[in-house]
């Protein structure tokens, strides 16, 4: 059992157990969230404790395998390896209203984008919340910079490993621990329907992106699998929900393929199913990635210019990290490959 992944009134309830005061699990939050390898770090803890802890409830830390900071933005992409050496990536931006983690909720992923390198190799498992709140802790530790803006926008599909993800959130968010307000993490998915009417009810104010890339049910069904099961109209029904019950704006993340959905009636489209919820669309320079048959628009002007001629609030995502595979996916692929090719399981 990973002590870090409880909640405090979990944890206190493990140390009541052990024949511990109350307070005592106040303490052990506190360090376990300022990101200590061992109890013997935790000075203030009586020393029988600490050997206790240590026998009963081992701590868990990602070693850095691969750290690639690029010269030009000072993006820093890191390759974590987990306890049970699989990994995972985590990318830190910088803004000019802060530095934003951007970090995986899944060990691979099993939605099938077909214009995205973090599913080629399929799902392996769900992460837990502690080796989420460790993507942000360790980043921020090993970057030397404080960490101010979350998004769940690597590897996976949050909404897909949604109890989680909800419980990471909780931690993040906790006053005794990193305390990173809701308003300042957004939580991507590519729109899985019962996650989003979920959300709705939990009433967080965090930002809610929706991986769009498609406003038609065919294009949307040849890029992305999901869009079987839950079609683009109950998507956008379901958006509509999202909006009603939380007053929340929801961002349309929207990668923008050569050919495919660069065209000006889907931005007609777009504007359309977007009337009476405010919305802001994101537009993505497509990252070209050498297994997908699928290219970058040379139409991401025109298309923001044919979005905001219908009053939608259109931005261009400023490319970030790119001469440093910061993509999501890469990173995880390359040492997948090089593990391959070096024999090793």
């Amino acid at each position: 059992m990973n002590l870090k992944s409880m909640t405090l009134p979990e944890l206190t309830a493990v140390l009541k157990e052990l024949g511990q005061p109350q307070f005592r699990a106040k303490q052990v939050y506190t360090w376990l969230h300022k990101g200590v390898r061992a109890y013997g770090e935790m000075t203030n803890l009586p020393k029988s404790l600490r050997d206790t802890l240590a026998r009963e409830y081992p701590i868990c830390a990602p070693k850095v395998v691969r750290r690639q900071e690029s010269a030009r933005d000072g993006t820093i992409k890191y390759l974590w390896e987990l306890s049970d050496g699989n990994c995972v990536e985590t990318v830190l931006m910088r803004y000019h209203y802060g530095n934003t983690v951007c970090i995986s909720t899944e060990v691979g992923c099993r939605m099938g984008c077909a214009f995205c390198a973090s599913t080629i190799a399929g799902k392996v498992r769900d992460l837990t919340p502690s080796e989420m709140l460790d993507q942000v802790l360790f980043t921020q530790m090993d970057s030397g910079r404080e960490i101010s803006n979350i998004v769940l926008m690597g590897i996976g599909e949050p909404l897909d490993n949604r109890d989680n993800v909800l419980k990471f959130l909780g931690l993040v968010n906790h006053p005794d621990g990193m305390h990173i307000g809701m308003r300042h993490i957004s939580l991507s998915t590519c729109g899985v329907i019962p996650g989003i009417d979920f959300l709705a009810q939990q009433h967080l104010q965090l930002t809610l992106s929706v991986s769009l890339h498609a406003p038609d049910s065919e294009t949307r069904s040849r890029i992305m699998p999901v869009n079987r099961k839950y079609d683009v109209e109950e998507l956008f029904a379901a958006c509509h929900r999202y909006f009603q019950a939380t007053g929340r704006r929801i961002s349309f993340e929207y990668a923008m393929i050569d050919g495919v959905n660069d065209h000006d009636w889907q931005a007609d489209l777009i504007a359309r199913k977007l009337v009476g919820m405010p919305g802001h669309v994101n537009l993505i320079p497509l990252n070209d990635v050498v297994e997908s048959p699928f290219k970058p628009s040379h139409r991401v002007a025109a298309f923001q210019k044919r979005l905001e001629s219908h009053g939608v609030t259109a931005t261009v995502r400023r490319s970030l990290g790119g001469d440093i595979d910061a993509s999501c996916g890469q990173l995880r692929r390359k040492a997948m490959e090089e593990k391959e090719g070096a024999g090793e399981p």
